[in-house]
């Protein structure tokens, strides 16, 4: 019999699933493909990239399941921490919170990264997919809104195996693709119909710019891509009445001082290309993190006129749907 104080727990942690559940207008797309087989399936494809594994942008054709990527990780993905997020955009934390797991490592080499320990020095633990499904069924047991997967582009085979496994567990959340937006064609044809939101960064609009600050040069082009298959599969921000996301793309803009982040080309390319209703954070809160005292410009945080000029720019553009 359970004490007073684990019954209690146990209360409440099925009423805040219970409500979570009923703001799910949508089944996620996910569950459907668990029914028939094909989202095994499409774990299976998943590892076979691993032998030569493209599953990102850098596209460097290592065996992981021998040795280490570009992205440093193998065959498991490493862990840094888990739980319910109140800080993230509006539509996701909704009032019981965004499911966050986030993953250390990252596949691109941020000089400003304001989470450097754990994408730069890889802190966390390795996790098996039985050990990510429970901490997604978990986050789901107390209530949040979603699932969210933080810096996930190396990980994709390791995230659809711990997604079979809590689908055909009970999960029925929606999943959010929270990416640094240097993703692999090869890896979003993987997660069509997985992936409910996709919330991509879109960093630079300038090749130089990218190289010198991630060191991907071929950013931008690979960044535009990427969102136009994302916008493609899963169209422009969707919410229930109650204003938590349920589908969509959501982008992520950092603003950078004497405008780094090419601010006005971005809002364009999301207008013009992509749609006019994209939902977009333009976010204000650059401050000098990891290496960014070594880069001219970076090395202050960013001023009130520069963000204003920014968020001008993007309504310039014909953007119109802000988080607050």
């Amino acid at each position: 019999m359970l004490a007073a104080p684990e019954f209690a727990n146990s209360v409440l942690r099925f009423i805040l699933s219970f409500i979570a559940k009923m703001t799910i207008a949508v089944e996620p797309a996910y569950r459907q493909l668990a029914r028939t087989g094909e989202l095994r399936r499409r774990v299976e494809q998943a590892y076979a990239h691993l032998a030569a594994c493209d599953l990102c942008a850098w596209n460097c054709r290592v065996d992981r399941r021998a040795r280490h990527g570009v992205c440093r990780t193998g065959t498991l993905a490493v862990v840094s921490s888990y739980g319910p997020h109140h800080g993230e955009e509006n539509p996701l934390r909704g009032w019981l919170g965004s499911g966050t797991i986030f993953f250390a490592w990252c596949n691109l080499k941020c000089q400003f990264c304001q989470n450097y320990e754990i994408s730069q020095l890889g802190e966390g633990r390795e996790a098996q997919p039985e050990e990510i499904a429970t901490m997604m069924l978990e986050l789901q047991e107390g209530g949040c809104h979603n699932i969210n997967f933080v810096s996930p582009s190396h990980v994709v085979a390791q995230i659809l195996a711990a997604v079979a496994i809590a689908a055909e567990a009970g999960l029925c959340v929606p999943l959010v693709w929270n990416t640094g937006g240097y993703d692999s064609l090869a890896a979003l044809q993987l997660l069509d119909d997985v992936v409910d939101i996709y919330m991509p960064d879109m960093k630079y609009s300038d090749a130089k710019t990218a190289q010198r600050l991630s060191k991907a040069k071929d950013y931008p082009a690979v960044n535009r891509g990427a969102v136009k298959e994302m916008h493609r599969q899963v169209g422009d921000l969707v919410m229930d009445e109650r204003g938590v996301a349920q589908r969509g793309l959501l982008v992520r803009h950092l603003v950078l001082p004497d405008g780094l982040a090419g601010t006005a080309e971005v809002a364009r390319f999301l207008a013009e290309e992509i749609s006019r209703n994209t939902y977009i954070n333009v976010m204000a809160q650059y401050r000098p993190c990891y290496r960014a005292s070594q880069f001219p410009s970076l090395d202050r945080s960013l001023t009130r006129a520069e963000y204003a000029e920014a968020v001008a720019a993007c309504r310039a553009a014909g953007l119109h749907r802000f988080d607050r």
